[in-house]
């Protein structure tokens, strides 16, 4: 009986609801590592170009991570079960770490002198800390060993394949793996929690308020340091998770990962309203559907043409993003 469910589709809605998988498991991905070009942005209005690369050293750090405790190159395939999740456990646990201390240690260093100087220098600061960590990255590439061999500073790297590419939708004729099956199962809970805390806790409370009207935050008693430095730390926490999402699931890492995929990040972000929660993560996953349908109906080679075109086109009816809401600009 199950094998027939796959002949009861046609092949074009069988596509179809592939590409929709596709987009909606790589858009959640989007989605998370937008949600710290966000945050930042609605508590001190800033574009942290260096997030994406950010979240490229969180890829380093969790493949490090790896390598530290033997689950590199061909000793992977040896493990027990056991040492395979103890692996994606550590890098779950100390990923997201490593990333939001390294975020709130870039704040404190460069970004925190800069509070009070023009939006530009901010920004021009973020763009050179983005080329550093991609320096960062290349060394870093360099530095770790696979079966004990080193592997050029600036080539991709095999990361380990700790969770089986195993498809659950045979049946149905479609894929859909224990890898994207992964990336639903830690990144909803996330997203919903995230949501929750900002809404009910009191720092959250404190990020809200902080966001709408600085000056009177402070007048309230709310350390706006604070409430920076946490920011910046959440945001650096996502992205290290994502970067964890990213090496399990894909299982090629790079210097240049964090370009790619933050660019993409950054544009969800702008799409659902920069500096929104809920704006973020419908702009990536409209970000993956749109790169998916555009994968298989016009072209890989397009497809990323087609998700600026679309952003363009909704900016231009809508600048402030689909749920973001427009606000004089303070003088």
């Amino acid at each position: 009986m199950p094998p027939l469910l796959a002949e009861s589709f046609s092949p074009e809605l069988q596509s179809l609801v592939q590409y929709f998988i596709n987009g909606l498991t790589i858009g959640m991905l989007y989605a998370l590592i937008a949600l710290g070009y966000t945050m930042v942005y609605g508590i001190i209005e800033l574009i942290n170009f260096a997030h994406g690369d950010l979240f490229m050293l969180g890829c380093f750090f969790a493949m490090t991570v790896l390598s530290v405790i033997g689950l590199t190159g061909g000793a992977v395939a040896g493990a027990g079960t056991g040492m395979l999740v103890l692996g994606v456990v550590l890098m779950f646990l100390l990923t997201p770490i490593f990333a939001g201390a390294a975020n709130w240690a870039v704040d404190r260093v460069i970004y925190k002198p800069l509070r009070d100087a023009p939006k530009l220098a901010a920004l021009v600061s973020a763009i050179g800390v983005s080329f550093i960590f991609m320096n960062i990255g290349q060394f870093w590439n360099a530095l770790i060993r696979e079966d004990g061999k080193p592997v050029q500073a600036a080539s991709d790297r095999s990361f380990p394949g700790l969770v089986a590419p195993t498809n659950l939708l045979t049946d149905y004729g479609l894929q859909f793996t224990y890898r994207d099956l992964l990336i639903v199962v830690v990144t909803v809970p996330i997203m919903i929690g995230l949501t929750i805390f900002v809404k009910y806790t009191r720092l959250g409370r404190a990020m809200r308020a902080t966001a709408q009207n600085p000056t009177a935050a402070r007048l309230m008693g709310i350390d706006i340091d604070r409430v920076i430095r946490a920011t910046f730390v959440i945001g650096g926490a996502l992205a290290g998770v994502a970067s964890v999402i990213y090496a399990l699931t894909i299982t090629r890492i790079g210097y240049t990962v964090g370009f790619q995929n933050g660019l993409y990040a950054f544009t969800a972000a702008v799409l659902g309203g920069i500096g929104n929660i809920p704006g973020a993560v419908l702009g990536g996953l409209l970000i993956g559907l749109v790169r998916a349908l555009g994968d298989g109906y016009v072209g890989s080679e397009w497809s990323s043409a087609l998700v600026f075109l679309i952003l363009i086109l909704i900016l231009v009816f809508r600048p402030s993003g689909l749920l973001g809401v427009h606000t004089r600009e303070k003088v």
